[in-house]
């Protein structure tokens, strides 16, 4: 899934406008690399195309190395709408619609270690169990 793509999908969910999804994905995805293990986000990387995955890529300058910071669901939303530049209430629609996104952009058994590294308030609301087919 490329990046417009996803962005697509992502605003169309949260009902946000393309910009602001966009900001809200980067935000997203900057701060699930922040909160998971390194060998997750090579994971997650691997599945995703360059255009999503170098948000995942570059550890912040103040990070150790391969080791997740551990911060809860409150912290998570107010460094996705610090980054995003958004409220904190826009911020939490646009993470269950990255998070829902995703879900779709990889596959089950990736999106399923990603989300057992998250506190289950962090993907609240969002069904991991596989997409249904589009024929259905």
């Amino acid at each position: 899934m490329r990046f417009p793509l996803f962005v697509d999908a992502v605003a169309r969910r949260a009902e946000l406008p393309p910009e602001r999804a966009a900001a809200i994905a980067r935000a997203v995805l900057v701060t699930v690399a922040e909160r998971v293990q390194a060998g997750e986000v090579e994971d997650l990387t691997a599945q995703l195309p360059n255009d999503l995955s170098e948000y995942l890529a570059e550890p912040p300058p103040d990070a150790t190395p391969g080791a997740a910071e551990t911060f809860g669901p409150v912290e998570f939303l107010r460094r996705v709408a610090d980054r995003a530049g958004v409220e904190p209430a826009t911020a939490q629609v646009g993470v269950r619609a990255v998070f829902a996104t995703l879900r779709e952009a990889v596959t089950v058994g990736e999106f399923q270690d990603l989300v057992a590294q998250l506190p289950k308030s962090f993907t609240r609301g969002v069904d991991t169990s596989p997409p249904h087919p589009y024929d259905e």
